[in-house]
This record gives C-alpha cells, structure tokens and sequence, in this order.
C-alpha cells in the first residue's frame, strides 16, 4: 500500500470510481478504499434505472448533465455501459399527483428537458402491457431519454480508467480512522495500513454516517433497508422504466428478458439488516400483477436487500464541512446516486481542485441542516 497521495477516496462504488477517474484525468495522485470488492454497496444492487424527472431544481439539473455524460460513456472507455434509453413512465393517480405532475414538468421543460404529460388512453402507446385500470392511473409523465444502464459495467469501466491515469485501488481494506489535526485532515487509517493525504472524500454509501464519526463529524444520514427482485426470463415486451411515486413500485425488463424491480416492503426497517422477507415478496407480487396481470404466470428467480443512504430531504450531501477543512462529503443520495454520480464526480473533482464547479454545489452542503429549513425532494420511489 502506498503511504501517501493527494486524495483518499472511501468507498468503491461508483461515486468513488467515478471521482477516482475525474480526478486521475486532472493528474490528480489519488486513492481508493473499499472494504468489499467494488460496486458492493448499495450500486451494485440498485434497480439501474437512469431518471431526470424530479421536483427539485438540484436533482433534475444532476441527473440531465449525469445523462449527457452517460450517453459518451462506452465510446471513452472503449467498452460498453448497457446504456438503454427506453423513457421512464410515471404514473400519476389523482388530482394531487397531477399537479405535481405539471410542477415538475414546467420544471423540467425549463431545464430542457424532453419531457410530456400523457392521458391515461396514451400510456398503453408506451408500455403496451400495462393494465391503466388496474395501476389506477389517470396519466403519467414521460421522458424518452431516461433509461438504464449496468451498474457493474459503469463502476468497473470508470475503476479500469482511473487505474490507467494512475489511481490505486485498494479491496477489501476497512477504514479504521480518520487522521485530523488541529481540523485539518492528515489522512486515513486502514486495516492494511496508513495513508497521508490532505484531503479525504466520504463516499461510503449507507456507511457514511460511520465514516464520519470517525472524524467527529455527525451527519443525518439514515440506512434504510431495501428490496428488490427479479423474475426469469421473458419475450421483449416493453423499453421503459415503470414508476409511481404512491404506490412506491418501480418496474423494468433487461436486455436478457427478465423483470427486474423494488417497493418499500410492509416493515420499515432502518439500520444494517440485510435479511430478505416473504412480506415483500407478496407485496411486490400483487402490485406488480395489478400493474401487468400477465406477469403472474412469471416465476420470481432472486430477491436480495440493500440500502438507501437517506438524508432528510432526500437530496446528497455533496461538499466539504465545517471545521475540518478537506473532509469531502459525496453522501446523502437517497437511493439515487448511480443515476446522479457521472455529475457529481466531475463536480467534485472541480471543487477539489480549486476549480470553479460547473454547476453551483453550495445548497447542497451539510450545512443545510442546521436549520432544517430546506425543499424536501418529492420524487422519490423504492
């Protein structure tokens, strides 16, 4: 292990891997701590979905310049990502949800965003085995470049292309402390051994709150358990992703067939618990049969759990803290940080250069807490 490099970045999803890959193009010497083989955490079990449709301002300008970058992704890397731009349909299911709806739309089409409003007799011209009866919908919003994308593939491209520039990447090795001094940051204490540096980044998903403890620093950052399945194999039947914010579900097939998706199980359960429930899987089933009735001939194959790192207003944590200088959140993304990490790294690697940041961060610091006056994203599902 080396003793000393600019950066330490912990955490080897795809925050870290991207940010390890912006900074190494920069020329910048850094690292990266996972204490699992990358894309362990909460990216590689994610629903892979790529969505620029959200209420807040912060979140749909990430996830539209995060689109811009995915979509030259493959051809910088000379491999491919499993890009597939099929749309996301959101169902909306009453008035309330309507006017949201066209809130988050002007929003959007503000921001230039491609991006309609359908009648409920239009949602079976996008996703033809729906049942609009039966999900309850009385329309839906429709954006055709949101998709998906390998988080596996992503991860492991950008950690291939930061080695390449010259960035280390440590497996299975824990970070066992934090190193201050007189609130500055000096470096990182692993299981394998020490590393100095002048600046550390906290992108540990569920395990940031940990992460940052270590350094004295308290975030609000909760872990929430999750779930999620897979079905076999079926013919092709339809491109998009399928949502609803009331009813939690979130649907899609793979390139390979199979139906891959997620909804908050019956109990909720916060902390580190990982074992997978028969509620959910019931739960899962008859939302997902009233959505697509055919589907209850279908055999589920696996389910398995993960986590979002939740902040109170469901927005990340991007930035440093204060009172210890270059201690560099990259937290906080709710379920939603595959879809946003191709913006946020290069952000971040802007803000750790001394650069200034393409987009402005300053409203997504922890800071924003203090007073927990603060416009609570919306357009959360899972």
């Amino acid at each position: 292990m080396i003793e000393k490099a600019d950066v330490v970045i912990i955490g080897g999803g795809v925050n870290g891997c991207a940010l390890a890959y912006e900074l190494a193009s920069k020329g910048i010497n850094n690292v990266v701590i996972e204490k699992n083989h990358l894309a362990s955490g909460a990216t590689g079990r994610c629903g892979a979905g790529i969505r620029q449709q959200w209420s807040t301002k912060e979140n749909a300008t990430l996830a539209i310049e995060s689109v811009k970058i995915f979509e030259r992704l493959s051809e910088e890397f000379g491999e491919g990502i499993g890009l597939r731009q099929g749309g996301y349909l959101i169902a909306i299911h009453d008035e309330d949800d309507m006017k949201q709806a066209e809130k988050n739309v002007k929003m959007q089409r503000f921001l230039g965003l491609d991006v309609d409003i359908l009648e409920a007799d239009e949602i079976k011209e996008v996703v033809p085995i729906l049942d609009v009866k039966g999900m309850d919908a009385i329309g839906a919003t429709f954006c055709p470049t949101d998709g998906h994308a390998d988080p596996f593939k992503t991860t492991y491209a950008y950690a291939r292309a930061a080695t390449k520039k010259g960035a280390k990447i440590y497996r299975f090795t824990e970070v066992q402390g934090i190193l201050t001094e007189n609130g500055k940051i000096k470096g990182v204490k692993t299981s394998k051994g020490t590393i100095k540096a002048d600046i550390v980044v906290n992108a540990a998903g569920a395990w940031s709150k940990k992460i940052a403890e270590m350094a004295g620093v308290t975030l609000p950052n909760v872990p929430y358990k999750k779930e999620i399945m897979v079905t076999e194999r079926m013919t092709h039947a339809f491109d998009s992703m399928v949502i609803s914010f009331k009813d939690g579900i979130y649907f899609s097939q793979q390139e390979e067939g199979q139906i891959l998706g997620g909804i908050p199980p019956p109990e909720t359960v916060t902390g580190y618990e990982t074992t997978p429930t028969l509620s959910f899987l019931r739960h899962m089933s008859q939302t997902l049969t009233r959505y697509v009735p055919v589907l209850k001939h279908i055999n589920v194959l696996r389910q398995w759990t993960g986590f979002y790192d939740v902040t109170p207003d469901a927005l990340p944590i991007l930035g440093e803290v204060k009172g210890l200088e270059r201690f560099i959140q990259c937290n906080g993304f709710s379920g939603h940080g595959f879809m946003l990490s191709p913006m946020v790294a290069k952000l971040l690697a802007e803000l750790i250069t001394g650069e200034k940041t393409s987009l402005p961060i300053g409203r997504l610091k922890l800071e924003r807490f203090e007073k927990m006056e603060f416009e609570r994203e919306k357009s959360v599902v899972g």
